[in-house]
C-alpha cells in the first residue's frame, strides 16, 4: 500500500488557505518527498506526518516555490537525530543549488547523496520505489516523476512442492531471493507466476503539455498534475510562462487513461476553482481539485477469486 498526501497546492506563493505545492508518499516504512517549497513543514505537521523517515527528496526544478523550504526541513530532520543518508534527485546543478541553500543549514548528522538528471528519461530505484524521471517543458530544466511499486507474480505452491523446496524457504523466494539447497539453485522465477499489476503514481508541475507526460502517466492509478489556470482568458499566459490550464491537464489524463487525476499548483489569482470543474469533467470524468492535505491510499488490486 502506498500512502499519498498532497501537502500543498499553491503555485508561486503560499496563501493563508493554500501551501506551496509539495507531495509526500509513504511506503514500507520509508517516506519520499517531491518538492519542498516554503511552508512544507507546516503542511506536514498539520497532516501529522513526520519528516524523519524521508529517505528520498525529488525536485522538479529549482524555482523558489519548489525548493525554498529545504534548509529548514533538513535542520528538522537533523534535530530528530536522523543519521541515515538522504538521497536527493533533481535536474543538473542539484548539488550546487542545495549547497548554496545549506549556507544556513551547514551542519547535518547525515550524508546527502546527489543524483543529477541530464537525460530526457532516467530510471532509478530507491527504497522499494521504481522512479522514472522525465523531462518536461518549463522555462528552466524541469522533470516530472512516476513512482511505481512493482508486484511479483503469485507464488505457485504446486510448483514449489514439485521441486521439493522446503516450506521454510518459500517466503525468501517470494521476496526475490535466489537459494542454493543441496547443490540445487532455485530462483524466484521458478515458483512465481507472471508479474501482477503494481501501483503507479505520476506527478508533474510547471510545464506545457508534452507527449512525455502522457507516455509516462499511461494507465497510472493517480496523476497529480499542474492546473495553473482555469480562466479561459489566461490560456495565452499559460503558454507564455510555460504552465498548463485545467483543460490541457484533463486532456492529458484522458489520453493517458489514468484511473484518477488531481489538479494542483494553482495560480494565486485562482478563486472559486470548483466553478470550472464541470467543463473539465466533460474532458476527463474523474478530474478532482487537489486540496492541501488531500490523501489517498493506493493499494494493489484485489486478486480475482477462482
Amino acid at each position: 500500500m502506498l500512502d499519498v498526501c498532497l501537502l500543498g497546492t499553491a503555485g508561486m506563493m503560499p496563501l493563508p488557505y493554500r501551501w506551496l505545492t509539495s507531495l509526500m508518499t509513504r511506503y514500507n516504512g520509508s517516506s519520499l518527498l517531491i518538492d519542498c517549497g516554503e511552508g512544507t513543514q507546516i503542511a506536514m505537521k498539520q497532516k501529522g506526518w513526520s519528516a524523519k523517515p524521508i529517505d528520498t527528496i525529488c525536485f522538479t526544478h529549482y524555482h523558489a516555490d519548489h525548493i525554498s523550504g529545504l534548509p529548514g526541513l533538513l535542520l528538522t530532520m537533523g534535530n530528530a537525530e536522523r543519521t541515515e543518508p538522504v538521497t536527493m534527485i533533481g535536474p543538473k546543478g542539484l548539488e550546487r543549488v542545495v549547497n548554496a541553500l545549506r549556507t544556513i543549514a551547514p551542519e547535518l548528522p547525515f550524508e546527502i547523496r546527489y543524483v543529477e538528471l541530464s537525460q530526457p528519461v532516467e530510471h532509478l530505484q530507491e527504497q522499494g520505489y521504481c522512479i522514472t524521471a522525465f523531462k518536461v517543458n518549463h522555462n528552466i530544466a524541469c522533470y516530472g516523476y512516476t513512482l511505481e511499486i512493482p508486484r511479483a507474480g503469485q507464488f505457485q505452491v504446486e510448483q514449489a512442492q514439485k521441486l521439493g523446496i522446503p516450506q521454510n524457504c518459500w517466503s525468501r523466494l517470494q521476496k526475490g531471493e535466489t537459494l542454493e539447497l543441496n547443490g540445487n539453485i532455485y530462483t524466484p522465477e521458478m515458483v512465481l507466476g507472471a508479474p501482477r499489476k503494481g501501483i503507479k503514481l505520476t506527478y508533474c508541475t510547471d510545464t506545457r503539455p508534452v507527449p512525455a507526460i502522457t507516455e509516462n502517466a499511461k494507465n497510472a492509478d493517480l496523476l497529480i498534475i499542474e492546473g495553473m489556470y482555469a480562466e479561459k482568458e489566461k490560456a495565452a499566459k499559460a503558454k507564455q510562462y510555460k504552465h498548463m490550464t485545467f483543460y490541457e491537464a484533463a486532456r492529458i489524463a484522458s489520453d493517458a487513461n489514468v484511473a484518477d487525476m488531481w489538479l494542483t499548483h494553482f495560480s494565486p489569482s485562482l478563486v472559486h476553482a470548483e466553478g470550472y470543474m464541470e467543463e473539465v469533467r466533460r474532458i476527463y470524468a474523474n478530474a478532482k481539485l487537489g486540496k492541501d492535505g488531500k490523501t489517498v491510499e493506493l493499494d494493489f488490486e484485489q486478486e480475482k477469486s477462482s
